[in-house]
């Protein structure tokens, strides 16, 4: 008996009872339609309404059906991680559980990702239900990431996405990482693609996952994935260039401070050097304190370039990824 799975399902779910039936049938629907072989993994994070009732029903009906219920509320990163874990497709697709995502869209990415031969492809909603200042901070929001990143994504709160699994299967989620997917993949180098999707309107509940408040935690893990694609292979490079600049003005101010305290010993003679004193001077402090911080910051480079050698050649980590192998 053939049991192999194309495509694997993640469905977070937080108090979202009205809206689980509907897209159960919408999803069947089109999954129908593909005739490909599928599971679907719903990731109950927690709720407190009868979700998980709903879900534990709807398992009974289809056993393609999995459903995973965590203890208590993780988040979303942690349910997208879980289900993840358990997906055995070739495939994984991740899509909300509100019903703003459209079913419908898949045969779409699908078709993208077989088209162009791309290895992600994620969803843009063209047309967002949603107020203008969400919608506006969604969008400075994606601008800054593309500039910092260097992968220009127009919409990264989409939850509708559709990736080959051996994309997930290395990296670890944690905080609000899951937003940054294509730039964690893209750090293994892969190709990534962007659909126009449709965005519908939330039918029942509000939203859980896409709080304003979620934001400052949305810009340290955004620090956390620059510092990930541009320094993690060699944090000397960091560190290195921050204790050269701080090392070097400190030198600088203190240096120009002496040169300046000589210059008026010789012109004064020794009532003009020791008129002009600089020990009481907050420069002096300033020229230390750099030069102190440089010498910090140098040996945090060290410490960091050690780490990173003992975190590839212990876990015997490699430092390329291989897309295909013909021989």
């Amino acid at each position: 008996m053939d049991n192999h799975i194309s495509i694997s399902i993640i469905i977070p779910v937080f108090n979202e009872e009205n809206n689980l039936s509907p897209l159960y049938s919408e999803l069947t629907d089109v999954l129908r339609k593909l005739d490909i072989s599928y599971e679907i993994i719903f990731v109950d994070d927690g709720s407190t309404d009868n979700s998980f009732n709903i879900l534990s029903t709807i398992h009974a009906t289809n056993k393609a059906v999995k459903v995973i219920q965590f203890r208590r509320n993780f988040g979303q990163t942690a349910a997208f991680a879980a289900g993840f874990d358990a997906a055995q497709g070739d495939l994984i697709l991740t899509i909300d559980a509100d019903g703003q995502n459209d079913p419908n869209d898949i045969p779409k990415l699908l078709n993208t990702m077989q088209e162009g031969d791309y290895d992600f492809v994620t969803g843009w909603r063209i047309n967002r239900k949603e107020s203008l200042i969400r919608r506006l901070i969604s969008k400075a929001a994606n601008f800054v990431i593309s500039q910092s990143t260097q992968v220009v994504i127009h919409d990264r709160g989409c939850s509708l996405k559709l990736f080959k699994r051996e994309i997930v299967k290395n990296i670890r989620l944690y905080g609000q990482l899951h937003r940054f997917l294509p730039e964690l993949a893209s750090a293994i180098g892969v190709k990534i693609a962007e659909v126009p999707i449709n965005d519908r309107a939330r039918i029942s509940g509000k939203s859980k996952y896409g709080s304003i408040t979620r934001t400052p935690r949305v810009v340290l893990d955004l620090i956390t994935v620059t510092y990930l694609l541009t320094f993690f292979t060699s944090p000397m490079r960091l560190f290195g260039s921050l204790a050269l600049f701080c090392s070097l003005s400190g030198f600088v101010i203190g240096g120009s401070l002496a040169g300046i305290k000589i210059y008026h010993g010789i012109i004064g003679g020794w009532n003009g050097f020791q008129a002009y004193e600089i020990g009481n001077r907050p420069l002096l402090l300033l020229s230390i304190l750099l030069i102190v911080i440089g010498v910090q910051l140098l040996m945090m480079g060290f410490l960091g370039e050690m780490i990173m050698r003992i975190y590839y050649e212990s876990r015997d980590k490699p430092i390329y990824h291989i897309k295909q192998l013909l021989d």
